[in-house]
């Protein structure tokens, strides 16, 4: 499923964000995101593909990175819930990011891109208009039937999210590794008689 190239690639954006910088499990393997680099080193690969803005999070104070960090938090609720089918609290929590940062609409071609609507100002500062961005980005997938397209993974020992671009919406795992583990498991299990 595609949601509009712009729309597209803010929520993978959302989705990278939150699966680089909140701990948890991935694909078998305890992941802490523990300092300030690893923080800078996920938010710049995750917006190499728009050289200023990755240059202002190389460069940005130690407190927007902690923000960043709090923000992709909040921004993991909104795939727990969805995948727990309580999209009551996704929306909630959806609409207290979009309103804490005065989330607005504004065309605009920055950077060589063709025209495209951004949720924030020009001279937002950075948490804010990643922020707007985001949740902006969750808001329209929400509301729209395509919200059951945002997930956590369902492998053992893997809390990754995902969002489920099939055409079939029958994605339950953030990768392909997640999704070889899990039916390893479940054929050796088999073979054992375990199941």
């Amino acid at each position: 499923m595609q949601f509009g190239s712009h729309l597209d690639t803010t929520v993978l954006l959302t989705r990278d964000l939150v699966n680089g910088l909140t701990p948890g499990w991935r694909q078998g393997r305890r992941l802490e995101v523990a300092d300030e680099r690893a923080v800078r080193d996920v938010v710049t690969a995750v917006l190499a593909d728009r050289p200023n803005r990755a240059r202002t999070w190389r460069e940005a104070p130690t407190e927007d990175l902690d923000e960043l960090r709090d923000v992709a938090k909040r921004l993991r609720t909104v795939f727990e819930a969805v995948e727990e089918d309580d999209v009551d609290r996704a929306v909630r929590t959806v609409n207290d990011l979009l309103g804490a940062v005065q989330a607005s609409p504004e065309l605009t071609d920055h950077d060589g891109q063709d025209w495209h609507l951004h949720f924030h100002a020009p001279t937002a500062d950075p948490v804010d208009g990643l922020t707007a961005s985001c949740a902006t980005a969750l808001a329209m997938v929400l509301g729209s039937e395509a919200r059951d397209r945002l997930g956590v993974c369902r492998a053992e020992a893997c809390d990754r999210v995902f969002v489920d671009t099939t055409r079939n919406g029958s994605k339950r795992f953030c990768s392909t590794g997640c999704q070889n583990r899990t039916k390893t498991a479940a054929f050796r299990a088999r073979r054992r008689g375990e199941v």
